[in-house]
């Protein structure tokens, strides 16, 4: 198979474009940064690497020419930054994608799989865990604009025939995640814990949030690929919440050493908790979560050399 990889020197989509290269895959990652690039080299031989900016229409095209499944995890904005320049936020992540989507459907690409956001197209949940047909009522531009590019893909899907998926995903944490891109709270925590700084937390520590390995959602990712049920967004999660007290008590654990922690005043764009029903990616991908949170942390210890 030949894939596209929109945002493949991130985080995730490193450990995505690395799984599908170890398994003979052609993969071409589009991505304004190229830090991964010679590590994902030695992963396989099907490595094409684009470099440039997601609003490049023309650079688009190109890179969307030959591929049968395109991954989306092109983001700009942050949860966090989102609500300061919302029009930003639309003219950066749902524009360029609306012209990917008319690229994409011109090349006869067969499959869109699109990486939206668990954490904040539901908004303040009613029910916990949430469930995928939960309502969705974001209250940061970024969920927002995470919505407005699943309905748009629904759209092209009606009128055009391109198929495609969502994965809400919850989280995400695991070895090899940057502490410079404002996102991350396990890798900040331990990267902090480790150099004796101070870790700052928003709020009283009480809110809850879903974390999941990223290995367990490279295994969801491939198993949608190959999926041909009805079915068209699938929260991955690991079904379990954790507060930021907990998290801390639980690297504190693996790490043996004291935190230093600087509570600071809760956010407006932070939901009180946020738990992912994950029933339906168990029940039609034959998917669940392997790695527990307590796994997790110990991994990322050791890959930092400090256990």
């Amino acid at each position: 198979m030949n894939y596209l990889v929109l945002g493949g020197d991130g985080f995730q989509g490193y450990h995505l474009c690395r799984r599908l290269l170890e398994s003979g895959n052609t993969v071409r990652v589009f991505d304004r940064t190229s830090f991964n690039k010679d590590k994902l080299a030695g992963a396989g031989k099907g490595l094409d690497w684009v470099e440039g900016d997601f609003g490049d229409h023309q650079l688009v095209e190109q890179a969307v020419s030959d591929v049968d499944v395109i991954f989306h995890l092109i983001c700009t904005t942050l949860p966090k930054t989102s609500n300061d320049d919302p029009a930003y936020d639309v003219m950066s992540n749902v524009v360029p994608t609306l012209r990917l989507l008319e690229k994409a459907r011109t090349a006869g690409v067969k499959k869109i799989i699109f990486f939206s956001s668990g954490g904040t197209v539901y908004g303040v949940p009613e029910t916990l865990p949430i469930a995928e047909h939960h309502p969705t009522r974001p209250i940061c531009a970024y969920g927002i604009h995470k919505l407005t590019i699943e309905k748009y893909l629904h759209l092209y899907h009606v009128l055009h025939g391109v198929d495609y998926a969502i994965l809400r995903i919850a989280n995400p944490y695991g070895v090899n995640q940057s502490i410079n891109r404002g996102q991350g709270a396990i890798a900040v925590f331990l990267h902090k814990m480790l150099a004796g700084e101070s870790i700052e937390i928003w709020g009283d520590g009480s809110v809850v949030r879903d974390y999941i390995h990223v290995d367990d959602v490279v295994e969801a990712v491939v198993r949608l690929i190959a999926y041909k049920g009805t079915h068209k967004i699938f929260n991955i999660g690991s079904g379990r919440g954790l507060s930021l007290n907990e998290i801390i008590a639980i690297i504190t654990n693996a790490l043996q050493r004291r935190p230093m922690i600087r509570y600071q005043p809760g956010r407006t764009m932070d939901v009180p908790a946020n738990v992912l029903d994950i029933q339906r990616a168990e029940q039609e991908l034959g998917w669940r979560p392997k790695i527990s949170f307590e796994e997790g942390i110990r991994m990322c210890v050791k890959s930092r050399g400090a256990a």
